[in-house]
């Protein structure tokens, strides 16, 4: 009986071994750059073989299949991910900006799911769901170990039904259980409104497919409330990032014709490019251009740019463009630092790959991955300080991030960095551990009560702005504002997802 399995495994190592060499032609003929040894290809086959022969039960060879390539894409870095039949659905939700859900943003905390934002008007936030909060078991399901994708599948629903979330709620040292109804998200990627005579603010909560119609609407309603507008604030705080397009879009806004956004560098040639100024780099479908019913006072209005360590990927290049050209401002605290482009290749009508192709660079030519946007005037959210920035997680906290692109120069400066961060959230935590409600609340964004907006105007009013309390960050914000301006962008130097 044995032996009729060993040929059934080698069959069946044949038989892959021959569409690898297959899928082999087709990778070359798309990029000659590394052909994928044979041997490799084979001792996948042969693995593979034997656990469909020997394994105690059988496997389907699909899943086995789907398995490795998680395994292989997974490891690459923490941006890259292969996405199967649902997967490859909820990301074209989420660029859309509608889903089915509880609605709340998350991100993965020592093994559990941390809620970063309850949506706005959502489910979770109508049940009482705070941001901070650990979601500890979702129904009948521990989150200890699962990953992002498989906590966000289980929490995804049809609308009516229900889910029950067990959270953590660390500032009060107590568990609570929600159950809450699933329904069709809509989130409001742009909002806005005056905020003093004479002064805007607009704030992008992620950059999705219609993002730069909806922001070129806010900007024309709030210069019809005002046709004399002053200043304007753009508020890129806690901005996860989203399409490319949108981003070039947004930065031309307030750019001149033709001025480059941003330039990604690449293994392939069609990785290396730069988008400027132009509705060919932000328009997905020929047709009207929505930035011709901007004013043109928009092109010249005092501008300062919100961002904070959960701005990140396309908020970021919005952010740089604006700050390389010296048409903002950038006030807040220091950005992720996720500098890197994932495209989406499709592997058929139901599942792709998403994968990171290139770094993208600012219009001078700076690298901000691992690194982050450091602003002009280091702001905290707080008049008292920053209470929350030892528990924040930045891009170089990523074990398997991908570098600066400049090793040599900067690793010891990230490692040095990772260090410090690291020993501030132990001390944190065994504060918080003492203290539970240690940690104060952060203001609604836009409110009265948001210190950072209230510096932001204070700048456009022509008023003191003040700095960050912390020494190293304040000689930072100083320096910053004393240095003399850099040069302009010159040469094309060289991202977010966008689709292929």
């Amino acid at each position: 009986m044995a032996s009729k399995f060993r040929v059934a495994a080698w069959v069946v190592v044949g038989a892959i071994t021959g569409i690898m060499a297959t899928l082999q032609v087709q990778a070359l003929a798309r990029n000659t750059a590394s052909p994928i040894p044979l041997e490799e290809l084979q001792q996948f086959a042969a693995v593979y073989g034997l656990i469909k022969a020997d394994f105690f039960e059988p496997v389907d060879g699909k899943k086995l299949v789907e398995n490795a390539i998680n395994g292989m894409v997974n490891n690459l870095d923490p941006h890259s991910e292969y996405l199967d039949k649902k997967d490859f659905k909820d990301f074209k939700e989420s660029t859309s900006g509608k889903f089915v859900g509880v609605g709340i943003e998350i991100a993965a905390e020592d093994g559990l799911v941390k809620v970063v934002s309850p949506i706005e008007g959502s489910p979770a936030a109508r049940a009482g769901i705070h941001a901070g909060d650990l979601i500890t078991r979702i129904d009948n399901t521990a989150v200890k170990g699962l990953s992002l994708n498989d906590a966000v599948k289980l929490m995804r629903g049809k609308p009516g039904t229900k889910v029950t979330l067990t959270v953590l709620r660390k500032a009060e040292n107590r568990t609570f259980t929600f159950t809450i109804t699933r329904e069709l998200i809509q989130v409001q990627s742009v909002k806005g409104k005056m905020i003093a005579p004479g002064y805007g603010w607009v704030r992008i909560t992620q950059f999705q497919s219609d993002t730069l119609k909806s922001f070129v609407a806010k900007i024309d309603a709030l210069y019809k409330e005002d046709p004399n507008m002053k200043g304007l604030i753009l508020d890129l705080r806690n901005d996860p990032g989203g399409l490319l397009e949108s981003a070039v879009g947004v930065a031309s806004v307030f750019l001149p014709d033709n001025a480059v956004i941003v330039s990604t560098r690449g293994q392939m040639p069609e990785a290396n490019a730069t988008y400027r100024n132009t509705p060919s780099d932000y328009l997905n479908n020929p047709g009207d251009n929505p930035l011709d019913t901007l004013p043109a006072a928009v092109k010249t209005v005092k501008l300062v740019v919100l961002v904070n360590g959960g701005s990140a990927s396309a908020s970021e290049i919005v952010t740089g463009a604006l700050q390389d050209y010296k048409r903002a401002v950038v006030m807040g605290t220091l950005t992720f630092g996720k500098g890197s482009v994932q495209t989406v290749l499709p592997l058929g009508p139901d599942t792709a790959l998403k994968l990171t192709t290139a770094r993208y660079y600012t219009p001078n030519g700076q690298s901000i991955q691992g690194k982050g946007i450091t602003p002009n005037y280091e702001v905290d959210p707080l008049e008292s300080g920053d209470p929350y920035a030892a528990l924040r997680m930045r891009e170089i906290d990523y074990k398997n991030q991908i570098g600066t692109g400049n090793e040599a120069a900067d690793n010891k400066r990230v490692e040095e960095d990772v260090r410090k961060q690291e020993e501030a959230r132990r001390l944190l935590e065994a504060e918080l551990a003492k203290n539970p409600n240690k940690l104060p609340k952060l203001p609604e964004y836009g409110s009265k009560e948001d210190w950072q907006v209230t510096q932001a105007l204070n700048y456009l009013e022509g008023k003191p702005v003040i700095t960050a309390k912390h020494p190293a960050q304040t000689a930072k914000a100083k320096s910053a504002a004393a240095s003399s301006p850099a040069s302009s962008p010159k040469a094309e130097a060289s991202g977010a997802d966008k689709a292929k």
